[in-house]
């Protein structure tokens, strides 16, 4: 018999519903099931088995995000079944800057109420971005919090641990200048920097489901497309050449992210020309009259990932990326400098 309370369900929180949506999810979880797995749903912790064949020094990688505001984007389109694969996407995106691949990923939801389905549509997400990612959704929390938050909200972050070779962790110091940039294509605002956007757009149900001819699409659409995940593309890169670094282009964008993989003394050096900026964030700059600076300093403008190798690889390396299914191309080179990055 499992456990009921009639007076916490008169608190506000409803066991029972925890049950169901553990009930509705199972089917998404099992889509995500690898080799190491040695647990199912329910028990107090993950059990992962870790393949270590072929790695002579096993180093585990550990990252942990959340999707942020445009969570409220989804509140107001009433669409849960992306934003799952948003939070995976910062996760996994993270631990793959130094190399390691993903192996499992942990998810906790907050909630004002529990209703079954809305949880169930959320961990498919989670489950589509572990498959996308290839690493398996060995646990989780649902936790129900009547009173911290509306009924109708929630609150979603997610974990993930990698492992990598000591060897073959990236070493940024190996960077010199003449290296070139490659840039590796986002699919839009990602899951960084929604508190402008919903400023800038004042949104609402009405104009998220406004059609913008500029994007093709609704605003709401747009600004709801999941953020990528780039494991597959960065593993088959990294088997492909010499890979010196590889930056995560998240809030802060490129004036703060790019700089976390570059030594002492070197600088990005960025053809503006170059940067392959997406429909959204000119409609973004356009409408709240927002400098192109600042654009720079908090949105990824159409570059996902920043992938640093010797010139004589480029070639090679986009291709890689392309035989992956990801957009790429050199964008800059590495100079003598201790700006940073500078966008001319």
């Amino acid at each position: 018999m499992k456990s009921f309370s009639e007076s916490y369900k008169e608190a506000g929180v409803d066991v029972t519903a925890g049950y169901k949506a553990v009930e509705l999810m199972k089917a998404h979880v099992a889509r995500t099931m690898t080799k190491g797995v040695m647990s199912g749903i329910g028990g107090f912790g993950g059990l992962f088995e870790l393949d270590v064949t072929g790695i002579k020094k096993p180093v585990l990688v550990s990252g942990t995000d959340g999707v942020g505001t445009k969570i409220k984007i989804a509140f107001l389109l009433d669409k849960h079944d992306t934003v799952g694969i948003d939070c995976v996407a910062m996760c996994v995106n993270d631990v793959i800057c130094c190399g390691a691949k993903p192996q499992f990923f942990l998810d906790y939801i907050a909630c004002g109420k529990n209703y079954p389905e809305k949880i169930a549509q959320i961990v498919s997400g989670v489950a589509e971005g572990c498959v996308q990612a290839e690493c398996a959704l060995i646990g989780g929390e649902t936790a129900e919090h009547p009173g911290l938050m509306p009924e109708d909200e929630y609150d979603l972050a997610g974990f993930t641990v990698g492992v990598v070779d000591k060897d073959k962790i990236l070493d940024p110091t190996t960077q010199k200048p003449g290296d070139v940039m490659i840039a590796i294509k986002s699919s839009g605002v990602h899951s960084n920097g929604f508190s402008l956007v919903r400023k800038v757009f004042s949104v609402t149900e009405q104009n998220l489901a406004r059609h913008q001819s500029d994007l093709g699409t609704t605003l709401g659409d747009c600004l709801l497309t999941p953020t990528k995940i780039y494991v597959k593309a960065v593993m088959s890169l990294l088997d492909a050449v010499n890979v010196k670094s590889i930056s995560h282009i998240t809030g802060g964008g490129f004036y703060e992210n790019i700089p976390r993989s570059l030594p002492a003394g070197l600088s990005a050096k960025i053809e503006r020309s170059a940067v392959q900026v997406l429909p959204i964030f000119d409609l973004i700059a356009k409408t709240g009259k927002i400098p192109e600076r600042d654009m720079f300093n908090t949105f990824n403008m159409g570059v996902g990932m920043a992938v640093v190798v010797d010139k004589n690889d480029a070639d090679k390396a986009i291709s890689a990326i392309k035989a992956a299914g990801e957009e790429a191309y050199v964008m800059g080179e590495l100079v003598e400098s201790d700006e940073g990055v500078i966008i001319c």
